[in-house]
């Protein structure tokens, strides 16, 4: 519900501008960038099971923070604490998952896991409308947007108790011959994954974060009906994420990272060309399943290429060099938009998916895989 509803919430319910609301989602951005590869060292060599606990703690803090105070400096700090938290849960979620696993059931794990999140992402999108049901008991339309962030920040608090139940099935330790935070190998692998993947997260950052703001300046329609399409894309990426294990079979893990980011680009610069607000929601729903259905192939795709030892530290690494671009180019998008340009962020990032998937290819075409 936060990442679906935090554009809107912040700008026509707590009347930021764009710009400022741009900037603040930058910050935790920038933020889980700094603390990414820190933290997923630190994941490696202390226990993974402790960063999830310390980064959800961490999150539930700053999604109470967001609602209860309009202070720029307070949002930042906010912001600040949540991208720590982003880091921290990434790193240590995707290697402790990959370990858990293993090489023959890794891609179906990572499918099963994005499955998990999108259906509580499309969860959270179906939330929103419960705004309605808190005004009918007397409060106002902020009070209840406040109100119902407040409860989200409670039950994500509580679900910490969850974590508790997860056995870390052994504690990594490096190599005592290993020097620095990689070898060799997985810097190069990291390398050639990173700059394909730094520009398609350029690209989405100028319209993903932003997509209930810009509904609502395209065609009227407020958060608690936004929302709700959002979340239904969502649901429909969590059952499309299932056929990925069967679909990497029929044409290997890169050929369908390729189908599926190429197919998904054409509907993202149909996305504005839309007549009206149905139209362009089905779009976008159509390009957000598609796109999304490459997410756990990438993840397997690093986490069997890089060392065991080494898998928290190359996801902090994936991780804080796919979020940097991606929270910069938010507040380029949000400024195109509060300027009226509302197609402009849709059509770079066209521009940069194209590009980025030739790169992928080229890269990664011939390579060999684990399997």
């Amino acid at each position: 519900m936060f990442f679906i509803d935090i554009s809107y919430f912040l700008t026509t319910v707590q009347g930021l501008s764009d710009v400022l609301m741009g900037t603040i989602i930058m910050a935790m951005g920038v933020t889980t960038v700094l603390t990414s590869i820190p933290l997923g060292i630190a994941a490696d060599r202390y226990g993974r099971k402790k960063s999830l606990i310390v980064g959800n703690l961490l999150a539930s803090c700053s999604i109470v923070t967001f609602a209860l105070t309009t202070d720029s400096a307070i949002l930042l700090l906010s912001a600040t604490i949540g991208g720590i938290s982003q880091a921290a849960f990434n790193a240590a979620g995707n290697a402790l998952l990959a370990e858990k696993a293993g090489d023959t059931n890794r891609t179906s794990a990572f499918s099963l896991y994005s499955f998990i999140s999108s259906s509580a992402h499309g969860l959270g999108g179906f939330m929103i409308p419960l705004t309605f049901v808190l005004e009918t008991f007397g409060l106002r339309g902020k009070d209840a947007h406040v109100a119902l962030y407040v409860l989200l920040g409670a039950l994500s608090s509580l679900s910490t108790l969850l974590m508790f139940k997860v056995s870390e099935a052994m504690r990594v330790h490096r190599s005592k011959r290993k020097r620095g935070i990689l070898s060799r190998k997985s810097i190069e692998i990291l390398a050639k994954f990173i700059v394909p993947s730094s520009i398609v997260a350029f690209g989405a950052g100028m319209f993903v974060p932003l997509m209930t703001r810009w509904l609502y300046l395209k065609y009227g329609a407020p958060d608690a009906v936004s929302a709700p399409i959002l979340g239904t894309s969502s649901f429909l990426i969590a059952f499309a994420v299932l056929t990925v294990p069967a679909l990497a079979r029929r044409l290997g893990v890169v050929k369908a990272i390729v189908f599926t980011q190429g197919v998904s680009t054409f509907f993202m610069f149909a996305t504005p060309l839309s007549p009206n607000y149905y139209v362009a929601s089905a779009t976008y729903i159509v390009r957000a399943f598609l796109m999304n259905m490459s997410s756990p192939l990438q993840q397997s795709l690093i986490m069997g290429l890089v060392a065991e030892d080494e898998r928290g530290a190359a996801s902090g690494i994936s991780a804080a060099l796919w979020t940097l671009p991606n929270s910069m180019s938010t507040t380029i998008g949000a400024a195109l938009m509060g300027a009226g340009m509302l197609a402009a962020p849709f059509y770079l990032a066209t521009i940069l998916y194209v590009v980025s998937i030739t790169i992928f290819w080229l890269v990664f075409g011939k390579m060999k895989l684990p399997r």
